[in-house]
């Protein structure tokens, strides 16, 4: 299932059940598991290692070095979990020292055409990266984030799980949990993600609890650490816990 045309490094580990396309180049210390697909022009260089059901649309680049001029060469990593597509020249970069040496995927991502994955960037699972999503080094997004096509993500920014960013955004902090943010002048939380919460199984009654808390938040005339405090007096359930704990670990400061 190799094309003529590409070419395998000799220590290259690649599952019989993978299909390798014309004209890829396939480095040493790169580790493909079952059933992946790599079309064409698709460049991966290790150390890689990735799970199965992976597929690599043309030109993709996978696993290069980090651009940090920090970077000396030393020897960092890439991981990508399964199910995961990555469109038409995107690019995910491996880790560095500094960062942990790390830059890993999750599982049943989508990353659309032309989106960016720098060095020691954490990403979860069920994430989408629309079209030409760009983040910094050293960013996590976790799960079921949803990021709108053009966004920017600053460096060592968090954006929580189940949020929804709107396209052409330029993120400078977290983005919360659950949350629709979208930048226009101004970075503004817009409430709660609901038709993504819906989506997902949330029931009506997890929604309102979560759309009180950040009403508590982002409408009321309480401060963050007031309006935390409100929050956590009325009893915390799973969700809230996720989105306090968010909070009171930020290094950059919330979005609001």
């Amino acid at each position: 299932m190799i094309h003529p045309t590409a070419i395998v490094h000799p220590s290259a580990r690649i599952d019989p059940g993978t299909s390798v396309g014309p004209y890829c180049n396939i480095g040493d210390e790169v580790e493909i598991g079952p059933d992946c697909l790599l079309m064409g022009n698709v460049f991966i260089e290790g150390p890689i290692c990735m799970g199965a059901n992976n597929r690599f649309f043309p030109n993709s680049v996978i696993g290069v070095a980090p651009q940090d001029l920090k970077y000396q060469g030393e020897r960092t990593e890439t991981r990508i979990g399964a199910g995961n597509t990555f469109r038409e020249f995107v690019t995910v970069h491996r880790g560095t020292k500094g960062g942990g040496g790390l830059t890993s995927i999750g599982d049943g991502c989508l990353l659309q055409a032309f989106a960016h994955v720098a060095h020691d960037c954490r990403i979860g699972s069920h994430v989408i990266l629309g079209h030409g999503v760009t983040m910094a080094g050293h960013v996590t997004i976790e799960d079921y984030a949803f990021l709108g096509a053009f966004s920017g993500i600053h460096q060592h920014c968090r954006v929580g799980r189940h949020s929804i960013v709107g396209g052409y955004s330029v993120i400078t902090q977290d983005v919360l949990p659950f949350s629709k943010t979208v930048a226009e002048r101004e970075v503004k939380t817009f409430g709660v993600n609901k038709i993504g919460l819906e989506r997902h199984g949330f029931s009506s009654e997890r929604i309102e609890r979560l759309h009180h808390a950040f009403r508590l938040l982002t409408a009321s005339r309480l401060n963050t650490t007031q309006a935390l405090e409100k929050i956590r007096a009325e009893s915390l359930n799973e969700d809230l816990q996720i989105l306090v704990d968010f909070i009171t670990s930020s290094e950059r400061g919330i979005i609001k």
